[in-house]
């Protein structure tokens, strides 16, 4: 059985557990890092020299870094419509893949850490509101994309919404004033109705 180490409210780790979920893979999960620990021993660090998390373990084969993950379980054990059939398919998913974790999740993250890792007296506003305006126009990127498309690669969900749909759910589920952006929202809720995005990403923020 493949094992992933790593905590359920990690949105690395969400990713993984998404995605297998998707796939039918039997993953067990084992609670690494923030509160739980365990993260900083020599025995996870031989695994992962970055100390951080998911570790994907399957086999003899010892993985870290989510999307890199992501795309493993996808090319080992994908069927049907999660098979991207062509080059050109695989280049444009994983440039949306690689375009949240390189761009979009910077301001995401500054959101995450003032809105849900600190207190209210002490949050940066200047922060936030930069944050918020960063996030609000790369966001609209997306929803542009998305105008004539019911996942960001057309009629079927793929490997490109696993990455941007764990963050669709910190964007929508964080307590700011935010935009109409139609097409993001519909695509997101598209995702809300999946059994399997509910269970593995809609998972209280802390």
């Amino acid at each position: 059985m493949i094992k992933v180490l790593g905590r359920d409210n990690s949105v690395n780790v969400q990713k993984v557990m998404w995605c297998a979920a998707e796939l039918g893979v039997d993953v067990a999960r084992e609670d690494v890092g923030g509160a739980f620990g365990g993260n900083d021993t020599d025995a996870f660090r031989a695994m992962n020299p970055n100390g951080s998390v998911p570790v994907l373990i399957d086999g003899d084969l010892i993985l870290w870094e989510s999307n890199t993950i992501v795309r493993y379980l996808c090319r080992q054990y994908a069927t049907g419509t999660w098979v991207l059939p062509t080059a050109q398919q695989t280049g444009l998913a994983e440039q949306w893949m690689d375009w949240y974790i390189g761009t979009l999740n910077a301001s995401m993250k500054v959101l995450f850490v003032q809105l849900i890792r600190t207190d209210a007296s002490k949050r940066d506003k200047e922060q936030i509101n930069k944050a918020i305006a960063d996030a609000t126009r790369l966001w609209s990127i997306l929803d542009q994309h998305l105008a004539n498309r019911d996942f960001i690669l057309g009629q079927s969900l793929s490997i490109a919404d696993i990455p941007l749909g764990c963050g669709a759910y910190r964007w929508h589920s964080m307590e700011f004033e935010r935009p109409d952006l139609p097409n993001l929202k519909a695509w997101w809720d598209r995702l809300v109705e999946r059994r399997t995005y509910r269970k593995n990403v809609m998972i209280p923020l802390t």
